[in-house]
């Protein structure tokens, strides 16, 4: 059983990961613009690398407490900024932007738990 403990971390740390590259993409920088990001053009390549990191410790149990912190600097803005389906006037733009709100939602639950249990077994820091 304690096998499934870095696998729950990959699984985890795999959507913040992956998702790196878009972060330096000009699409996903002027669709944070178009969300009332401020200073986009910088803040959406940061919150890239904060996310790799985060998710990179995370997946490797090393300092997983603190990837989790950095994590959540990345999920709360990230959560509140893009995802706003209150008031979206289009009732299919507003039910997905509330399931990607959830989703963060309950990625931000994650990371609380990881920095209360920290990385687990078979971990860099174990």
């Amino acid at each position: 059983m304690r096998a499934i403990v870095p696998i729950g971390r990959v699984l985890f740390a795999l959507i913040f990961v992956a998702s790196v590259v878009g972060h330096f993409s000009s699409a996903e920088i002027a669709e944070a613009s178009a969300h009332g990001v401020p200073l986009a053009s910088i803040s959406v390549p940061l919150a890239g690398i904060i996310a790799l990191i985060g998710g990179v410790s995370v997946m490797l149990g090393y300092r997983a407490r603190f990837g989790a912190v950095l994590l959540l600097i990345f999920l709360v803005p990230v959560t509140l900024f893009m995802h706003r389906f209150w008031g979206l006037p289009d009732p299919q733009m507003a039910m997905m932007q509330k399931i990607h709100f959830m989703k963060n939602t309950s990625l931000i639950g994650a990371c609380l738990l990881i920095m209360y249990h920290g990385s687990g077994p078979y971990s860099l820091d174990g």
